[in-house]
């Protein structure tokens, strides 16, 4: 099946879903910020239903589908004004991981709680000095008799305090060579060593984003996902289902935004006829419009060449999904906010808040410019500034 034609089971999918989020809305989430809480029920009820694992196999409790699948469910809640960040990090990062790479007790100990939402992963790979630069993780693992001691910093680490472990991105040395190689670890919270500082964000969000240290924490050898020497294969399955997921949300939000705008502009009227058939209205919203399913169509390739196990291709295709939906998703909030004008700024309407969110897409979880950098490089052979 084509990735432009949907399925009647993806477009059942998004049905249902839809109906989920706007069962809870925007109203549930504002409330479940203000009052300092996690979105805990719409979580639970998004994983009775098996939204939460559509992306993971059978046998462990998923519901056998891909990112493509998964991306759909974010996309929807986002729309309906609910949106689960943590989609991105427990079942699209962790849970892919895990089912990739991850051993037989690994993959029965973590991936039916992380597809029915009682069990979720956090993922920790960026770094205070590193930023975009993987290649220069300081977070370090080295051995000491069979088990690992982990030590370094994280930073803009996500849902820290709901995590029943995190997935660690460190480095180890290679026996051969002496250079160190990225590997990824299953960090239980509790462990000795391991400390955790909320960060104060001007964003307004359900989910808090932590700074990490880890001082020689000890972890035993099945701590390790996976085979040691496929360390970068692994992180690279990890971040493309990441950027895939992040193209989900911010269309999600884009058009939650486009909507509220839409049904503002058909009914405020301050000469006789509604400002939406005023074309300075008009067209910046279609703008909007066609840029949000532009942007959505470059999602559903990367979703549709990842899910067919072309790594490579996916790679380019969720870099780009993630900057034009990132672009969309801020000029559609941008647009929407412009077109209520005061209202847009009231809490009542709920747009506001989406100013500060919006822009989430274009810098996490890698920068436009780091993707512009991507494309520049492997996609048109221009030469490298650094």
């Amino acid at each position: 099946m084509s990735p432009v034609i949907e399925t009647e089971e993806h477009q059942a999918l998004r049905a249902a879903v839809s109906a989920l989020g706007k069962r809870y809305g925007r109203d549930y989430i504002a409330r479940t910020v203000a009052e300092g809480h996690h979105p805990a029920e719409l979580w639970a009820e998004a994983g009775k239903l098996g939204y939460l694992g559509v992306n993971l196999p059978e046998e462990y409790g998923g519901g056998g589908g891909g990112v493509a699948e998964l991306c759909l469910v974010l996309e929807e809640l986002g729309a309906a004004g609910a949106p689960l960040l943590m989609l991105v990090v427990s079942p699209a990062i962790c849970g892919t991981v895990i089912a990739r790479f991850g051993t037989e007790e690994q993959k029965r100990a973590w991936l039916p709680g992380i597809a029915d939402g009682t069990r979720t992963m956090a993922f920790a790979i960026t770094e205070p000095d590193a930023g975009s630069n993987s290649h220069r993780i300081t977070t370090t693992a080295r051995r000491d008799g069979d088990d690992w001691l982990l030590t370094g910093r994280k930073v803009f680490i996500s849902g820290v305090d709901i995590a029943d472990a995190v997935l660690v991105v460190g480095r180890t040395e290679d026996a051969r060579t002496g250079r160190l190689k990225p590997c990824l670890f299953i960090v239980p919270p509790d462990a000795e060593g391991f400390g955790r500082r909320p960060i104060d964000m001007e964003l307004n969000a359900a989910e808090k984003q932590f700074e990490l240290t880890l001082d020689d924490v000890r972890l035993p050898a099945d701590a390790l996902v996976g085979d040691e020497d496929a360390g970068l294969l692994q992180l690279f399955a990890g971040l493309n289902p990441e950027r895939i997921m992040t193209a989900a949300f911010a269309i999600g939000m884009g058009r939650y935004a486009l909507e509220r705008a839409l049904e503002y502009a058909r009914e405020r009227s301050v000469w006789k006829t509604p400002i939406g058939a005023h074309q300075a209205i008009a067209h910046p919203l279609a703008q909007a419009h066609i840029d949000l399913e532009l942007a959505r169509l470059m999602m559903q390739k990367a979703a549709h060449l990842y899910d067919a196990g072309d790594d490579i291709g996916a790679g380019e295709a969720a870099n780009m999904a993630k900057y034009a939906a990132g672009e969309a998703c801020v000029k559609a909030v941008d647009q929407a906010v412009h077109t209520l004008g005061g209202n847009g700024l009231t809490r009542e309407f709920g747009l506001a808040s989406l100013i500060t969110a919006s822009r989430v897409a274009r810098i996490a979880p890698v920068s436009r410019e780091m993707i512009l950098n991507y494309v520049s490089h492997q996609s048109l052979g221009l030469p490298k500034s650094y």
